[in-house]
């Protein structure tokens, strides 16, 4: 616990001001986390086979193409690019009849294409929300990360009924709701303070997100005990890797984008 509590601090003292600065700063920093999340995706070896390195690197590159697209203006609606999307196909799926069966199959490259396109869209909002609004984004991220917390002290102290076992034998359901009241608490109070005024919407959209974002956490938790893993890599210590780190925060950025 002492490990983690100090990597966290750690952590909040670098990210935080560059959150703060934004710009290209922070889409600089976006980038960086990025090609760890892909490259923690691509380690997990059960989920797919060991991919050529020309073709790693087209995923990476169309990856990074669809984080850095079409947020200049901020405008939250905009999507992205059809040009994008179909390079992702061209560049990933066509190369399967150039190598040979055991090195580079269509399941393969299908997992890449997905792999690509789901953090390349994540790390897309996480810019496109920072650069319409601070606050906008410190409001998504304060609703999975307080759940979190309060999901974690919550069970330690009174959780008793196991919730998923087999996915994370330590969440209970009387962790879970603690994490659901705390992280709803702390991100309407924040909303109301730096945002606006709290409306039934706002309300209803909120716990909905502290939900998502647990339920965010157990699909991770399933990819890992699918690949036999117990953390995505090891870059954290007391944490595990930059997805372990991000699991419900990924599904509550998705989720604010489909509300919206």
């Amino acid at each position: 616990m002492k490990v983690r509590i100090i990597s966290a601090i750690i952590g909040l003292i670098i990210i935080i001001p560059i959150i703060l600065l934004g710009g290209y700063v922070f889409s600089a920093t976006i980038c960086l986390i990025a090609a760890i999340a892909y490259k923690e995706l691509l380690d997990l070896k059960k989920s797919h086979q060991e991919y050529p390195m020309t073709i790693a690197f087209l995923g990476f590159f169309c990856m990074i193409s669809i984080v850095l697209s079409n947020y200049v203006d901020a405008f939250l609606l905009d999507g992205i690019s059809y040009k994008i999307i179909t390079m992702l196909f061209l560049f990933l799926v066509l190369p399967i009849i150039f190598f040979k069966k055991d090195k580079y199959m269509s399941k393969d490259a299908f997992y890449l294409v997905g792999i690509s396109l789901l953090l390349g869209i994540i790390f897309n909002i996480f810019i496109i929300i920072r650069t319409n609004s601070l606050y906008l984004f410190l409001y998504l991220l304060i609703v999975p990360m307080v759940t979190d917390i309060f999901a974690m002290f919550t069970g330690n102290y009174l959780g008793k009924n196991k919730m998923c076992p087999t996915l994370s034998p330590k969440k209970t359901w009387e962790g879970s709701l603690g994490g659901l009241i705390g992280g709803s608490v702390i991100g309407l109070i924040f909303y109301a303070v730096f945002i606006g005024n709290l409306t039934i919407k706002v309300i209803f959209m909120t716990i909905l997100l502290s939900i998502i974002g647990q339920m965010g956490d157990l699909v991770m938790s399933k990819i890992k005990r699918e690949n036999e893993i117990k953390d995505f890599s090891n870059l954290i210590p007391g944490h595990g890797g930059i997805l372990d780190r991000i699991d419900s925060v990924i599904f509550v950025f998705l989720a604010y984008m489909f509300l919206l």
